[in-house]
C-alpha cells in the first residue's frame, strides 16, 4: 500500500515515473527495538523541517488470525459495531419521524394557503378562497350529520339546489336574496351562519397546531443531531480497527504470531518568492508575476514510507511491538494543480480516511433532511391577520439553488479546472528546479540526522 504513493504521482508527473528525485532506504531487525521511538522520531523532525505541515495518509495494520493480537482487537471492533448500531436504530427511527412531520406540515400549508386566499384583496382570488374552504367544510364537517347533512339532502329533489345555494351565499344576510324557496332558505341560514364560526376557529387551530408541529420538527431534529454525535465515535473506532487485506503476503502466516504496520507521512513546504528574491535566487519580476496569479505555488514534499513486520507482545498496558523496519525518504517537487490532483487520486484509490462512509451514513444524511426542513425551522409564525397580507419573500429552496436571488454584477462564473495538468511555463521551470533541489536537501538530511544520532555511519552532504 505504502508504494502506491510513489504510483501516484509518477502518474500526475511522468519525470518521476523512474523514481524521486531523491530516495534513501534504512532497513534494520531489531526484537528490541519497537516501531513507536522510530515513528515519532521522524514525525517530530519532520514537523521542525515543515513547520507542522505534515500529515498521515496510509495507516494500515494486519495481524496473523492466530495471534492474540488479532483476536483482541476484532472483538473490540465488535463491540464498537453493535453499540453503533444501536444509535443508528435510534436514527433511523427519528428519520422516519421527521419524514412524517415534513408531509404533516406541507398539508397545513396547503390547508392555511385557502385562508390565505380567501383574505386577499383580489376578489377573484377570495372568492375562490372561500368556496374551496366550504367545500372542505362540506366534505369534512357537515357530512357528519349523515342524512341531514347538505350532501344528503341535496341527493333528494326539493332539496336539488342546496349545495348551490350554499355557495352563492356569502353571509347570512344574503341567503335571503337567493331565488331558492322557503324550506331550502330555513336549512341554509344555519349552516352559512356556521360555516364562517367554524372558519374562524378552525384557522386559529391550524396555525395554533401548525406552529406546534414545527416546535415538535425541531425536538426531534435535535434529538437526531444528538444520535448521529454518539454514533460516530463509535462508528469512526469500529471503521479504525478494521484490518487491511493482506493478499497474498508470504510474511503473514495464520499460525504465526504476526503484525504488518503501513505507514507513510507526507511533508509540504511551499516557496516563499519573496524570500527567494530577496535571496538573490530570483529575479524582481517574479513579485509581480506572484502578486498577479500569474504563476502557480511550488511545493518541496518529502514522503516517507514506514513498513514494519513484526511479533505483537502482550503487556499490561497494551501490546509492543518487536521486529524488521523498513523506512524509505523520497523527495519531489509538486505545484499546486498537482497536489490537488495526488489529493483526488489517492481518494478514489479508497485509501482515504474510512471516516468518509460514517460521514455519508449520518453527516450527509441528516444535510439533506436539514434542507427540506429549513423552509419550517426559519418561518415565522404568522397570525391570520397577517395571512391577508402578502409578503415578498424569498423561498429558503429557491435561495438554495439560486432562482430568485440577484447575483452580484461584474463577477464571472468560475472555470471547472480541466483534468489534464499544464505543463509548467518558461517562469515556473526555476521554480520547480528551486522546489526540487529544497525537497532533495531535506530528504538527505532527515535520513543523514536521523543516522547520525542513532550512532550509525553516514556520509557528507552532497549539498
Amino acid at each position: 500500500m505504502v508504494n502506491e504513493i510513489a504510483k501516484i504521482i509518477s502518474e500526475i508527473n511522468k519525470k518521476y515515473q523512474k523514481g524521486a528525485a531523491e530516495e534513501h532506504q534504512l532497513i534494520y531487525d531489531s526484537a528490541s527495538e519497537t516501531l513507536e521511538p522510530v515513528y515519532f522520531w521522524i514525525l517530530d523532525k519532520m514537523n521542525e523541517f515543515f513547520g507542522g505541515n505534515v500529515e498521515k495518509y496510509v495507516d494500515n495494520f494486519v495481524s496473523s488470525p492466530g495471534s492474540g493480537h488479532f483476536s483482541e482487537l476484532m472483538g473490540k471492533a465488535t463491540k464498537m459495531q453493535e453499540e453503533a448500531m444501536k444509535s443508528l436504530g435510534m436514527v433511523n427511527n427519528l428519520i422516519k419521524a421527521i419524514i412524517n412531520l415534513v408531509y404533516d406540515l406541507k398539508n397545513f400549508q396547503l390547508r392555511l394557503l385557502e385562508y390565505d386566499k380567501a383574505k386577499s384583496k383580489n376578489p377573484t382570488e377570495a372568492e375562490a378562497g372561500i368556496l374551496a374552504l366550504k367545500q372542505i367544510w362540506i366534505d369534512n364537517v357537515d357530512i357528519k350529520r349523515g342524512n341531514t347533512s347538505i350532501k344528503g339532502l341535496a341527493s333528494q329533489f326539493d332539496y336539488a339546489m342546496l349545495i348551490d345555494a350554499f355557495l352563492t351565499a356569502k353571509s347570512v344576510s344574503d341567503v335571503d336574496k337567493l331565488d331558492v324557496n322557503e324550506r331550502i332558505k330555513r336549512i341554509l341560514k344555519p349552516r352559512v351562519l356556521e360555516f364562517y364560526e367554524w372558519l374562524d376557529k378552525s384557522e386559529k387551530e391550524l396555525r395554533q397546531r401548525y406552529e406546534l408541529e414545527k416546535t415538535y420538527l425541531k425536538s426531534e431534529l435535535a434529538s437526531l443531531k444528538l444520535y448521529t454525535r454518539w454514533a460516530k465515535p463509535y462508528l469512526k473506532a469500529a471503521s479504525e480497527l478494521e484490518q487491511s487485506a493482506s493478499g497474498r503476503r508470504p510474511e503473514l502466516v495464520k499460525a504465526f504470531n504476526t503484525i504488518l504496520l503501513e505507514l507513510v507521512l507526507v511533508g509540504k513546504s511551499p516557496l516563499k518568492i519573496e524570500k527567494l528574491v530577496n535571496e538573490k535566487n530570483l529575479p524582481k519580476i517574479y513579485l509581480e508575476l506572484d502578486k498577479r496569479k500569474k504563476i502557480r505555488k511550488y511545493y518541496s514534499c518529502v514522503v516517507v514510507d514506514l513498513f514494519f513486520r513484526g511479533i505483537p507482545q502482550r503487556l499490561q498496558q497494551g501490546y509492543v511491538y518487536g521486529g524488521r523496519t523498513e523506512v524509505t525518504f523520497r523527495a519531489y517537487a509538486l505545484n499546486e494543480d498537482e497536489l490537488k490532483s495526488f489529493e483526488k487520486k489517492f481518494d478514489e484509490t479508497d485509501i482515504a480516511d474510512a471516516l468518509k462512509l460514517v460521514e455519508i451514513t449520518t453527516g450527509e444524511s441528516l444535510a439533506s433532511i436539514e434542507e427540506d426542513i429549513k423552509k419550517f425551522l426559519e418561518e415565522k409564525p404568522k397570525t391570520p391577520e397577517e395571512a391577508g397580507k402578502k409578503e415578498k419573500e424569498t423561498n429558503p429552496f429557491f435561495a438554495l439553488l439560486g432562482i430568485g436571488v440577484k447575483k452580484p454584477e461584474g463577477k464571472k462564473p468560475e472555470e471547472k479546472p480541466s483534468g489534464k495538468i499544464r505543463e509548467d511555463s518558461f517562469y515556473e521551470k526555476p521554480l520547480r528546479e528551486i522546489a526540487e533541489k529544497s525537497a532533495q536537501e531535506t530528504c538527505f538530511n532527515l535520513f543523514d540526522i536521523y543516522k547520525k544520532s542513532h550512532g550509525m555511519l553516514s556520509h557528507p552532504s552532497p549539498y
